[in-house]
């Protein structure tokens, strides 16, 4: 489905836009002196194509077969979306789904969105960037209490600070796309 230049090319797009040095505090408390802002490519258009098919040849490559791709927003939702658009053009399309951060007080009060039914559906969960993985592990949690089947999860950047070993302690591999350090390298 990719080659190698649709990874290389995101690679060149993530540090270019996404790369950002400095001081900064991190979702899990951590400080570092490197931030690595997804959305700053995730969401440029010239970026979702090779973001799609990337993440699908990720999933693929686990033999993970999803219905639905999605994760905890507001990371996860443009991979999500770019893998969904990009998989109608193959022989297993697959749909995105949001995770909410807190459940909706109103209507359906549902904490998934995107999917008519969610009971039953296999996915995969991602995520733009991991370090101690709290926030996938939040969203394996909820989309597991919604009863679908997590296949495993999947990455943009693996920051390498502990992802890895909170998701294999709730019963998940992780795959991802880049390491911090491949990203850094160059």
């Amino acid at each position: 489905m990719s080659s190698l230049s649709d990874r290389e090319r995101l690679k060149a797009l993530l540090q270019r836009h996404s790369v950002l040095r400095g001081h900064f505090v991190l979702a899990s408390g951590k400080t570092s002196d490197v931030y690595v802002d997804c959305r700053l490519t995730t969401l440029r258009g010239e970026a979702m194509p090779f973001i799609g098919r990337v993440i699908l040849d990720r999933i693929r490559a686990r033999g993970w077969r999803p219905q639905a791709v999605g994760g905890l927003t507001m990371g996860a939702d443009p991979v999500a979306c770019a893998a969904a658009h990009v998989s109608q053009a193959t022989p297993t399309p697959v749909d995105a789904f949001v995770v909410r951060k807190a459940g909706k007080g109103h209507g359906r009060k549902r904490s998934i969105e995107g999917l008519a039914e969610i009971r039953g559906v296999r996915c995969v969960v991602l995520d733009d960037v991991c370090t101690t993985g709290g926030s996938t592990v939040q969203a394996i949690r909820r989309a597991r209490e919604a009863g679908m089947d997590v296949l495993g999860a999947c990455c943009m950047v693996d920051r390498e600070q502990g992802a890895l070993e909170a998701l294999a302690a709730v019963g998940c591999e992780l795959e991802s796309v880049f390491t911090m350090a491949e990203l850094l390298a160059d």
